[in-house]
């Protein structure tokens, strides 16, 4: 068997359960499974499956659970030698150090699909905060594997988190001024051809949707054009399906309407449109017809804004400004929403609603409004005295 054999980790349901992978003998330890057991399961990848289905997650969740407990699964039986049962506190913790340094066979910089050949786990050594989220999917795992009779002891309650900073404070964001100037850069793009001025239409609504929502990059690439509307009040809201499956709606301001309605007819479109509109929200500028695209190619146009507007500042002299734009991304655009409402005194309760945070603690890293007044008091008395 090679060394990254593919497992087979889709979502378990009733009728997953074949006798494939038991008729090929890996039932080591079947006696080690609690008499009332309260599933099917008999191998590892069977438990990891059913733990996967259990949640009832999205398909980003789901494909990122699957990496992760693939890469837990593959060290299991090619680094420790070992299957679940097995595993002891020191096992999993020398887990968690693997992470920090996998082996140059485990990496490779280029990201092959996990039934190729040239597929390798890991594209380097994993941050803090990865290796603390690949931690949580296999805690979890052990949890459901014990709570379900899987396993008679659960090792992994016994294992602590990967450590944070205490402190936390989202730092990627944009100020007003560089989304200004982003919004200018794009809204200057010469469009000599009619995919040009499709191009333009969108990734001007891209940036102004992601801007004032704070939407996720998938909530809205996975929307539809009906997902706009008003009930008649004079307000309008964007629907979309966020994390778990919970929808939320999004206020739509003024500026934001009017680069729907630009971008609407940009594609030839109708200005507005009815709730029971299922053209993507997102279109293809590359085709006659309508076409969703993709996430990556959402971010990908984003980016290329950004890289636009960087060379932009940086001809007006602004390195500073001109430095962040270079590394924004899609999700800068969320941060920036967020963090430029928390300061302008809009109540975090408000935002944790529109953000789609389970926590308020989440929406509370956004608020820097106190940081920034103490570093300005500080300034303002350093420049008032002679400091030797």
């Amino acid at each position: 068997m090679k060394k990254f054999a593919l497992i087979d980790l889709e979502p378990a349901t009733a009728a997953t359960f074949g006798e494939g992978e038991r008729r090929q003998g890996n039932l080591t330890g079947l006696r080690d499974i609690a008499d009332d057991a309260i599933t099917d399961a008999l191998t590892d990848s069977e438990i990891a499956r059913e733990f996967i289905g259990h949640g009832e997650l999205g398909p980003k969740s789901i494909a990122n659970t699957q990496k992760e407990l693939f890469r837990f699964l593959t060290w299991c039986r090619e680094e420790a030698g070992k299957t679940l049962r097995m595993l002891t506190v020191a096992d999993l913790n020398a887990y968690k150090d693997f992470l920090k340094e996998p082996p140059a066979d485990w990496i490779s910089s280029t990201k092959w699909p996990r039934n190729d050949p040239r597929y390798r786990p890991f594209s380097g050594p994993l941050s803090d905060a990865s290796r603390r989220q690949t931690m949580i999917a296999v805690k979890g795992l052990m949890a459901f594997a014990e709570q379900t009779g899987y396993l008679r002891r659960d090792p992994g309650a016994l294992v602590k988190n990967v450590k944070m900073p205490h402190v936390k404070r989202v730092t990627r964001y944009l100020t007003q001024q560089a989304i200004s100037l982003a919004l200018e850069t794009v809204s200057r793009r010469a469009a000599i051809t009619p995919a040009a001025l499709r191009q333009r239409a969108r990734d001007r609504f891209l940036l102004l949707a992601y801007a004032h929502t704070g939407a996720r990059l998938n909530e809205i690439v996975s929307a539809d054009m009906g997902a706009v509307y008003t009930e008649g009040n004079g307000r309008w809201w964007l629907d979309v399906m966020g994390k778990g499956g919970k929808p939320r709606r999004l206020p739509v301001p003024p500026d934001l309407l009017d680069a729907y309605r630009l971008y609407r007819q940009a594609f030839e479109l109708l200005p507005q449109t009815v709730r029971a509109d299922t053209t993507p929200l997102v279109l293809s500028s590359r085709s006659k017809t309508p076409v969703r695209i993709s996430d990556e190619a959402a971010s990908d146009a984003l980016k290329t804004v950004f890289k636009e507007a960087a060379s932009a500042a940086a001809a007006l002299g602004d390195a500073d400004t001109a430095a962040i734009l270079r590394q924004a991304s899609t999700h800068w655009l969320r941060h920036s929403m967020l963090t430029n409402h928390a300061n302008n005194g809009v109540q975090l309760k408000t935002l944790q609603e529109t953000a789609g945070h389970a926590s308020i603690a989440t929406t509370a890293a956004y608020l820097h409004k106190t940081d920034n007044e103490r570093h300005d008091e500080i300034l303002a008395s350093v420049n008032g005295k002679n400091i030797v």
